[in-house]
């Protein structure tokens, strides 16, 4: 995206008829939030004097100090291409304020630039995310609700008549391009009426912005499809759920610092030792990576999903793969990720469990270049591998006593979590759901 001034800011949405400016945000649990104001009052937000209920957003302050700012950032000026129609609509992406003027520390924006702060202060100098989100995509009923029946029957890289999702994929990624993503790929993945689209890396704040875009872009083009984009990370049983694989990079003034030509694998020490700190704190930030209780439903066995944590250049049953590109490309992939994550909350730990281990030197296991998921329960002891956390419940105990991931995310936004995701639980857990009475009510 470019950068801009006031000046051209102003300029544009006077060129271009821009009627509306949205003022977006992200709250805890990762949902866009956002306040919207005709471009008569854009002088007013570009002087960082829009204010709004901080106690009315899941996990951001109590009613006794609900009065908070929205400082937009001038960099994630775009208007939706979309919008046309009647007067354009443009929104920027907000850092929240006290009205003091000290940083939120409950803004998940803002905390990852913290960790990144952090980064610097070792040496490095960008933190760099390619993601790799997927979604479902179900047909409308007549009353325009979301239904459970699929648009297509197509598998993994299949086109047209069998993947009827196609043009709707298409229009998703020119309305992307338009609002300056560079796409790499599209394509239908193994699970029918599953779909992804690839977009290239760059800065870990910039890649988790336009994540939080692509979701609003994915879900407004396939409603005009007639279809529901879900990033619910397992709505079906019996295939594949969605994740979001996250490529990640760290760089030391354009060089990119995982890359040895003379290493083992053409991997540096910094990636050997970040690799371990992944792998170390693996288990306590899934709670984060993997926010819901439907998130454990997709990180099972048989469905091409990492349960396992161990490391390999080979195969992807592992939880980190290296792919095979070198040079700036080298990067650590981290397949555990799901798209229901707040991308802000999930860089910043993926970032802190790696710099643990560069921190500390930390040297990781032997990586595993056979199918874990055909290896027996001693086969995967003997090889030093633990599963991932099998529940939401057992993931949040997990991520509590770990002092590196609760560090990652401040006081603030860890109470909050917790808070958040122990209702998610204790609801989950009492609910009584139609599959025991399936196996129960006549039985007994």
């Amino acid at each position: 995206m470019a950068k801009y001034n006031k000046e051209e800011v102003v300029r544009l949405v006077e060129e271009e008829n821009v009627k509306f400016i949205r003022l977006q945000f992200t709250d805890i649990l990762g949902t866009i939030k956002n306040v919207e104001i005709p471009s008569s009052q854009l002088e007013k937000a570009l002087s960082n004097k829009m204010m709004f209920d901080g106690s009315s957003i899941e996990g951001f302050v109590r009613i006794e100090e609900s009065d908070m700012y929205l400082y937009p950032d001038l960099d994630t000026f775009v208007i939706f291409p979309w919008t046309a129609e009647k007067g354009k609509v443009a929104r920027f992406i907000c850092d929240i304020y006290h009205p003091n003027g000290q940083p939120f520390e409950g803004d998940p924006r803002r905390n990852l630039k913290r960790l990144l702060k952090e980064m610097t202060d070792l040496g490095f100098t960008e933190f760099n995310l390619g993601p790799e989100p997927e979604f479902f995509l179900f047909k409308l009923n007549e009353k325009g609700e979301p239904t459970l029946e699929l648009n297509d029957q197509g598998g993994y890289f299949d086109l047209a008549p069998t993947d009827l999702g196609e043009n709707c994929r298409r229009d998703i990624v020119l309305e992307l391009e338009e609002m300056g993503f560079e796409v790499e790929a599209s394509h239908h993945e193994v699970a029918p009426g599953q779909h992804e689209i690839d977009f290239k890396y760059t800065d870990a704040v910039k890649a988790c912005d336009d994540i939080q875009i692509f979701k609003l872009v994915v879900k407004t083009i396939a409603r005009k499809h007639g279809l529901h984009a879900t990033f619910m990370p397992k709505p079906l049983f019996g295939v594949n759920g969605s994740g979001m694989h996250c490529n990640l990079s760290l760089f030391k003034n354009g060089e990119n610092a995982f890359y040895d030509a003379n290493g083992e694998l053409e991997l540096s020490g910094t990636a050997r030792q970040f690799i371990a700190g992944i792998i170390k704190h693996a288990p306590s930030f899934t709670a984060v990576t993997n926010p819901t209780v439907n998130s454990y439903k997709r990180l099972v066995p048989g469905y091409e999903a990492p349960c396992y944590v161990a490391w390999s250049a080979r195969n992807r049953s592992p939880l980190i793969r290296i792919p095979a590109s070198r040079g700036l490309s080298t990067r650590v992939e981290v397949r555990s990720v799901d798209p229901a994550a707040n991308s802000y909350l999930a860089m910043a730990v993926l970032l802190a469990a790696g710099l643990d281990g560069i921190k500390n030197q930390l040297t990781p296991p032997k990586s595993v270049d056979q199918n874990i998921y055909v290896m027996t329960k001693e086969e995967r002891v003997a090889n030093g591998i633990v599963d991932l956390p099998a529940t939401l419940a057992e993931a949040l105990n997990q991520l509590k006593a770990n002092e590196v991931i609760v560090d990652s995310l401040g006081a603030h936004l860890f109470e909050h979590f917790i808070e958040a995701k122990q209702i998610e639980w204790d609801m989950f857990r009492t609910q009584v759901h139609p599959w025991e009475r399936e196996q129960y009510l006549t039985q007994y």
